[in-house]
């Protein structure tokens, strides 16, 4: 029995007690479906549901008598096989060994799907993360939310909801006019600009336009009049430049589906219709000789200029047209991801969904994600020489490979400083979370392989009930968790969840390794019992294949 089982069960208990009166409820206060959960200690039951707690008062009932009658309407049901009150009205629920141990084969049976729910089925999510400035290589942090924003889409798809990645492509501004300062710098053979940048990567896209321009018969650029010469350095340095994250990006495994230039809010006019918006509902002030946004109605600390004095408009106009463009492409629900910098960003962005009569925290949600530092030899990993001054994703991946840097930076809460030891992700052993856990993969395909060579055919025969051992109850506890917490870590997104969750399947796994055989022994004759135990390696495999691909993460079948 899966827990999505034993909670239609306890449904359909509640709802034949209101329909025969013993509750008295409305049926629309029957959840649709009842949350049950594993017990933190063993030996209260297999599950608990404190359901009798949320809706006994509002049936006119001691919780208590509630939980009471539940447990007797449930005392038989096929694959139930005990039910025990517990305290104020928690009901405890021990399953039948069989029923327990038929987990494995529907988990099988379910393949890629198992551990997919509709939690958030209907919501249509914009998730907008990495959006690095075209101006240099993708940094360390830049790095950790394209591990971390790629893990949660795919989570967010598992939980239902329908995820498009966006990637905000800075193409306007001030940082680009310094980008091409500096690369007209660098191809002069003069100094970067003191607000510029450097590193070996500018003088590369420097050389590369220089002859690019040659090949295809265009002139010299430094033959050109300095302002001309400048803009040809843009328009070539952010193209190829924007294409290198691309193309480093999707060597990471991180797709995007939509790439949103910034200069198509300003040329389309789409800044303008944000502000005649805004203006429509009020919000807009003038003042100064400037357009003001009177966001200190919705909880800013200061009303925000969105057009300036001389009729250029403010950084934060950009962010009125974007989000408002997203609201109309039909996103119920926008996901933006930013870096620890931008703490001092939430306020303003909060109070400009208000303003556009949106609710904060519903159809804007803002993740603030902190910094990452590489160490090695357990000293911090110097600057990147071909960055000149950040730590990129080039350098993570050189070191540990995208498995291991995309596990290693998806694992940890995104709101928490992250240290990442190079010299642990290396290692082959089982301090290293990410080794630990696909050579319990691996380890899966083998004992499948094994059986397969001892003529354990799967197919040929299942007992559910012969999965009795200590360390079968606890391995099928946890593998049926593994629905929940998907949709835990949609619903709080946090994509660790799935991480940590896959060590503990995968000690639970190493241990039941170390106590039970799939194979038989010597002369020992196939039995149901091997071949029920095989359908619980393959449940095993398939939980952290499924998991790990949540995480971008492959899953081996040799190490």
């Amino acid at each position: 029995m899966t827990p999505a089982e034993l909670s239609e069960a306890l449904h359909a208990a509640l709802t034949a007690a209101v329909d025969d009166g013993t509750f008295a409820l409305d049926a629309s206060a029957v959840p649709s479906t009842v949350h049950v959960e594993r017990p933190r200690q063993r030996e209260h039951g297999d599950w608990a549901t404190n359901v009798a707690m949320q809706l006994g008062k509002k049936a006119g009932t001691n919780p208590r008598a509630f939980a009471e009658e539940l447990a007797r309407r449930l005392t038989g049901v096929p694959g139930i096989g005990a039910v025990d009150v517990a305290g104020p009205g928690f009901l405890n629920i021990t399953l039948d060994t069989a029923a327990a141990g038929g987990l494995a084969r529907a988990v099988v049976e379910a393949g890629a799907a198992y551990g997919r729910t509709e939690a958030l089925a209907g919501q249509n999510i914009n998730l907008e993360f990495v959006s690095a400035n075209p101006t240099g290589p993708i940094h360390i942090g830049g790095v950790r939310w394209a591990a971390v924003g790629d893990s949660l889409a795919r989570v967010l798809q598992a939980a239902g909801a329908r995820v498009t990645r966006e990637y905000y492509f800075n193409d306007h501004g001030s940082q680009i006019d310094r980008f091409a300062r500096s690369l007209l710098a660098r191809a002069k053979g003069d100094p970067a600009p003191e607000d510029g940048y450097g590193g070996q990567y500018i003088s590369d896209i420097a050389d590369a336009i220089t002859a690019g321009r040659a090949q295809a018969g265009e002139p010299d650029p430094l033959t050109l009049p300095d302002d001309e010469a400048q803009e040809v350095f843009r328009a070539a340095g952010v193209e190829l430049m924007f294409a290198e994250i691309k193309a480093k990006l999707h060597d990471f495994r991180v797709e995007f589906d939509v790439y949103f230039h910034e200069d198509h809010l300003h040329e389309s006019g789409a800044v303008e219709r944000a502000v005649a918006r805004l203006r429509d509902l009020g919000h807009i002030f003038e003042a100064d000789g400037a357009v003001w946004l009177r966001t200190t109605e919705f909880g800013d600390d200061k009303d925000r200029v969105i057009v300036k004095s001389d009729g250029q408009p403010a950084y934060i106009s950009g962010d009125l047209a974007y989000y408002l463009d997203k609201r109309e492409r039909g996103f119920d629900r926008v996901i933006i991801m930013l870096g620890a910098d931008h703490h001092g960003y939430i306020g303003r962005m909060m109070a400009m969904c208000a303003a556009f009569g949106d609710t904060p925290g519903v159809n804007l949600e803002i993740l603030i994600g902190q910094l990452v530092n590489l160490v090695k030899d357990g000293q911090p990993v110097r600057m990147s020489k071909r960055a000149g001054t950040i730590v990129t994703l080039d350098d993570l991946v050189d070191a540990v490979g995208v498995d291991a840097a995309r596990y290693a930076l998806a694992r940890s809460a995104a709101n928490s400083s992250l240290d990442i030891d190079l010299d642990l992700l290396t290692t082959a052993t089982n301090e290293n979370p990410v080794f630990y856990v696909q050579y319990a993969h691996a380890r899966t395909v083998n004992v499948a392989r094994n059986a397969a060579d001892s003529g354990v055919d799967r197919a040929a025969g299942f007992d559910g009930a012969v999965l009795d051992h200590p360390s079968e109850t606890v391995l099928l506890g946890s593998i049926a968790e593994f629905p929940r917490v998907v949709a835990q870590a949609a619903e709080l997104r946090e994509p660790h969840r799935v991480a940590r969750y896959l060590e503990e399947l995968a000690a639970a796994y190493h241990k039941w390794y170390d106590q039970r055989r799939v194979t038989p022994f010597g002369d020992e004759e196939v039995t149901d019992v091997h071949r029920t135990r095989l359908w619980l390696n393959d449940a095993t495999r398939q939980v952290l294949a499924n998991g790990l691909g949540l995480l971008g993460v492959g899953a081996p079948e040799r190490m």
